[in-house]
């Protein structure tokens, strides 16, 4: 019996509930519609000045050169803000830009182990007593890219192994394995 009460009384209270509720809430409705000036006629509406915008950019930047300077970094190389001239300057002779880096690794362990204040890194003109030194990075830079193209590549000497038999004849085959190996290593 107490159930059929509880069921009667939700039947019967909740449509009054509901009722009153929505009458009381029509009233707050009407009191702050009627307060409040009417709408303005627009027929469009701008959207306001930007302030706090974001703004960006973007630039575009030789993927090759952040690998080389990846590279440098890695091994904590001096020739870490050169990559870029590196990049450009087997650009401009229509050289591999892998193909300078490859060779300072294979010869000076990125110029490590260089002739003190040669800034030859690349164990170009090196043999015996002889030593080929540059002013700097940038002319070492240019000059051995130059050579490697116009003198090598020229030539028909382009893969690592072919570049070997005349940069150094003397080698069993290693250092055509050492720089093909670091020139894996800056592929794109």
């Amino acid at each position: 019996m107490r159930k059929v009460f509880l069921l009667a009384s939700f039947f019967v209270f909740t449509p009054s509930l509901l009722a009153l509720s929505l009458f009381l809430l029509s009233l707050n409705f009407r009191s702050s519609f009627l307060s409040q000036k009417p709408f303005p006629k627009v027929a469009y509406a701008a959207l306001p000045a930007a302030s706090g915008t974001l703004k960006t950019q973007i630039t575009f930047q030789d993927a090759r050169v952040t690998v080389v300077k990846d590279f440098f970094q890695k091994y904590n190389s001096v020739l870490y803000p050169y990559a870029s001239d590196i990049v450009s300057t087997a650009d401009k002779y229509g050289l591999d830009y892998r193909l300078v880096p490859a060779i300072a690794m294979q010869e000076s362990t990125l110029c490590k182990k260089a002739p003190k204040d040669s800034y030859n890194c690349w164990g170009f003109g090196i043999y015996g007593k002889k030593v080929t030194r540059f002013n700097n990075f940038s002319q070492a830079i240019d000059t051995v890219t130059k050579t490697l193209a116009r003198q090598y590549k020229a030539q028909g000497l382009q893969t690592p192994q072919q570049i070997m038999t005349k940069y150094t004849p003397s080698s069993n085959g290693s250092w055509a394995i050492g720089v093909n190996t670091v020139m894996d290593q800056l592929s794109i």
